[in-house]
């Protein structure tokens, strides 16, 4: 591939892209890692504009944006939604239209409170800017997906484990917390993991399955790769052996599909109240391969989701893994709408 290939791409999931171009939009992610750390990256997003509109909320997708950005010499500029006229009823087209002929990419992150829960609506507001906008759209996180997170996992999950990821056990496992929080982060982790012959095991307590049309595509995806999926719900069974394991909590299928008010937020915090013991403890993670590593996209509700001997213990790689976005978000940057093609 060259890099002029990728360019005008939206990014909305992963699922979207063949494997070859997120291994080249990877590879160009670690060539810049390398000119970072030796202070000679090149400038090539020099001059332009990254465009991101926050509906929700966020830490790590903003500031590095804002860093990748600047690391190409250019600009991401931060727009809260609120503050905008879509908040008083401007249409996409001309919120989308008008982004287009001021800058050369727009990130836009929408999910949970911002669109009240209704699963989906997050996903088409996003394919609704990306059907109007002449420039590259970017999914900065929705209600379905959330690709640039999904991208840098395995790009991280290839530093600790090797290139080959192949029939790697990944545990993406369901775990407490009073949040209630959606499916996008794990859906697409588990339909890239899938898409590079990992064997993922949906791990969690009945009644938090995820989007069926999502899990059937990532079954196509490993049968297609090589890898496997399987569902598991004893967390302990689960955590034999894998190599990776991702301790997170997710609303329960009824909440997601049904949508969520005060009466129906209330019912939720008691079903995950009854799974309280679904912590990733080091008694689980005692039981991974020896080379077993601890992800999580953050924030991590610590002593809810996980332990603190477990997060800041040998096996994390939160960290790493965090600043590992910097420069796939600068890779994202640079493919899709940079100057040096």
């Amino acid at each position: 591939m060259r890099p002029q290939d990728l360019h005008g791409k939206d990014l909305i999931s992963t699922q979207d892209w063949k494997r070859e171009e997120i291994d080249y939009l990877m590879e160009f992610a670690a060539d810049i890692k390398r000119k970072y750390r030796s202070g000679s990256v090149p400038e090539l997003f020099k001059n332009r504009t990254f465009f991101m509109l926050f509906y929700n909320t966020s830490t790590r997708t903003r500031s590095s944006f804002e860093a990748a950005a600047t690391v190409l010499g250019g600009h991401s500029q931060f727009i809260d939604f609120a503050t905008t006229r879509g908040s008083e009823g401007e249409s996409i087209k001309d919120m989308a239209k008008m982004y287009e002929r001021m800058g050369h990419a727009l990130g836009v992150r929408i999910l949970e409170s911002a669109v009240d829960y209704v699963y989906g609506r997050g996903n088409s507001v996003i394919r609704d800017y990306a059907k109007y906008s002449e420039t590259p759209v970017v999914n900065m996180a929705d209600d379905v997906y959330h690709p640039t997170q999904a991208i840098t996992d395995v790009f991280t999950l290839r530093e600790k484990l090797g290139a080959k990821l192949e029939k790697k056990k990944y545990v993406l496992l369901w775990t407490y917390s009073d949040h209630i929080r959606s499916w996008g982060s794990m859906q697409d982790e588990m339909l890239i993991s899938t898409k590079y012959g990992m064997d993922t095991v949906l791990a969690y307590p009945e009644g938090f399955e995820l989007d069926e049309k999502m899990v059937d595509a990532a079954r196509s995806n490993a049968k297609e790769s090589g890898g496997g999926l399987e569902v598991s719900h004893d967390p302990a069974e689960a955590m034999k052996g894998a190599d990776v394991v991702f301790p997170r909590s997710w609303a329960s299928h009824e909440c997601v599909m049904t949508g969520m008010n005060r009466f129906t937020k209330e019912r939720e915090v008691k079903l995950h109240e009854k799974y309280k013991d679904w912590r990733l403890t080091k008694r689980l993670t005692d039981t991974m391969s020896r080379e077993g590593v601890v992800t999580h996209v953050l924030p991590v509700f610590r002593g809810q989701e996980a332990d603190d001997e477990v997060m800041d213990g040998p096996r994390s790689v939160i960290y790493d893994q965090a600043e590992n976005l910097l420069y796939v978000r600068a890779a994202v940057l640079a493919l899709l709408a940079g100057s040096g093609r």
